[in-house]
């Protein structure tokens, strides 16, 4: 449609077929279509108009008519498009490197219980429980922010949670080491738990809040797959503090009171048996 008296020209021919049901339009209804999906069709009641304003009356609610008015006023608006980044990738591909995705990020979490167990002996526990934990609570997160805002996980957003799982880990290098030092100093295990965690908050949480800033950063700064992967790896940080202050920590704390540790060796260093004093 041109503009001005040649476009109300252009636009009145229109109406003018319309309102006279010709061939051309024998329905009389003119349709208003954006990005391929008719958004009003309202049918001409005059067929020629006059002085450039064009009304639209029928039984529109309030809010039915606010939309109307800003798809019409925005829809009008010329807007271009830049292409940031194109990747094409066939079904298998796609298959198979979410397959590889997911069998790295077993290996990885198997590795690291693996080099637990060895050297932190029976705490390991604590450990899995906690990255139990930390996936459900990230599974959650994604689950609803996917069914409310069409989140969608993808193989950077995997790389990311997988890489997270190293910031996760040095949480608790940071208080099992903590604990570690404490034993050796002489202290019990009740106190060394209560102790280390104390002083070793202040750490996990500069650690967390770096790794935070740069996914932040990263997210802000780029786009594409890096955006996905800093958002999912800043989302994996923040579920990491919650779960090293609200599982981490009184799990712990419990394990250290109860008479499962009692005669057994934790972080290399054996505690004495309770039930024989």
């Amino acid at each position: 449609m041109r503009k001005g008296a040649d476009g109300a020209d252009q636009w009145n021919a229109l109406t003018t077929k319309c309102f006279n049901r010709d061939a051309s339009c024998p329905t009389a209804r003119i349709a208003i279509a954006l990005d391929g999906i008719v958004i009003s069709a309202p049918t001409v009641q005059e067929a020629v108009f006059t002085g450039g304003n064009v009304q639209i009356s029928g039984d529109f609610t309030q809010t039915e008519a606010r939309d109307l008015a800003k798809i019409l006023e925005f829809g009008a608006v010329p807007v271009k498009c830049k292409v940031a980044t194109v990747q094409s990738v066939s079904p298998t591909l796609g298959k198979d490197s979410l397959r590889a995705a997911i069998i790295s990020g077993l290996i990885g979490v198997l590795l690291v219980m693996a080099f637990f167990f060895v050297y932190y002996r029976m705490l390991t526990i604590v450990v899995v429980g906690g990255l139990m934990v930390s996936i459900g609570l990230l599974w959650s997160i994604i689950a609803f922010i996917s069914r409310s805002n069409g989140l969608a996980l993808t193989l950077s957003g995997v790389a990311g949670i997988i890489v997270s799982i190293g910031v996760t880990v040095d949480s608790y290098v940071v208080f099992f080491e903590r604990i570690k030092d404490e034993l050796h100093a002489g202290r019990t295990m009740r106190s060394s738990a209560q102790r280390s965690f104390t002083l070793a908050w202040r750490t996990i949480l500069a650690a967390d809040t770096v790794s935070f800033l740069g996914a932040l950063v990263l997210w802000w700064l780029t786009v594409g797959s890096v955006r996905g992967f800093a958002f999912f790896l800043g989302l994996s940080t923040l579920c990491d503090v919650i779960v090293a202050y609200f599982f981490t920590r009184p799990a712990v704390l419990l394990l250290a009171r109860s008479k499962f540790l009692s005669g057994r060796k934790v972080l290399g260093v054996a505690l004495p048996d309770s039930s024989a004093q």
